[in-house]
């Protein structure tokens, strides 16, 4: 299953991708009843198995996925993970000697669908923008692809795009703000006075880094959009 910002639809590039690998739930029992990290232990054996089908190309564990990356570019992220009965997915994490993560990309993803389609195409729109300013203007600055989604996706209220004037308008309780303007707004609402945001994944509502620098380097790229 592709997962993250591809999974989601809002990537700009595909020269670095997530995929969620469903494994059998007895392989779930056999890692947990290890002793030592048997969520590294996981890794590895992943790691082994493309190895053996890819033996030239750079393959490494790093935390809770193994990373591919192929001659010509192309970069993989592989995520081992076991669905549960709630149909959430649990995937390993091999920090602090080991422990099981819960990840839901399936509500994640039909969460940001239903909205974009609300919103005639604007919600998936905005964020590319914005990951577009990102890699293009504020290369230094570490902002994640869930935080985009989630903030816009949390922002975008009745905004959508109008149909063939390529505008976008909100409700008739609109304040007359231009959209970009908007969403600058509801940052600053969101984080005055050195308040912390509780945006979260949408759909499964999972926590995600609301940390003071990541939000300011959002903050810098809305500004540039509402300059613009």
């Amino acid at each position: 299953m592709y997962v993250g910002s591809y999974g989601r639809g809002t990537a700009i590039s595909t020269s670095d991708i997530d995929i969620l690998l469903e494994l059998p739930k007895n392989e779930y029992y056999h890692y947990s009843s290890l002793t030592g990290n048997g969520q590294s232990r996981l890794l590895q054996t992943v790691k082994k198995s493309v190895l053996s089908r890819y033996p030239r190309t750079e393959v490494h564990g790093d935390g809770q996925v193994v990373v591919v990356v192929f001659s010509d570019g192309m970069r993989f992220e592989l995520l081992p993970a076991f669905e549960t009965s709630s149909g959430e997915y649990e995937y390993p994490d091999t920090h602090m000697g080991g422990n099981w993560k819960s990840t839901n990309p399936k509500a994640e993803q039909e969460a940001l669908k239903r909205k974009d389609v609300e919103s005639n195409g604007l919600l998936v729109d905005t964020c590319r923008q914005i990951r577009f300013l990102r890699d293009t203007y504020f290369t230094n600055e570490h902002l994640p692809g869930i935080l985009i989604d989630a903030f816009v996706y949390d922002s975008i209220a009745n905004w959508h795009w109008g149909s063939g004037n390529g505008t976008s308008h909100q409700s008739e309780y609109s304040s007359g703000h231009p959209y970009e303007e908007s969403l600058l707004k509801k940052f600053r609402i969101a984080t005055a006075w050195g308040g912390v945001p509780q945006w979260r994944a949408p759909g499964s509502g999972m926590r995600i880094d609301n940390s003071a620098s990541i939000c300011n380097s959002l903050g810098k790229i809305l500004k540039k959009m509402a300059e613009e």
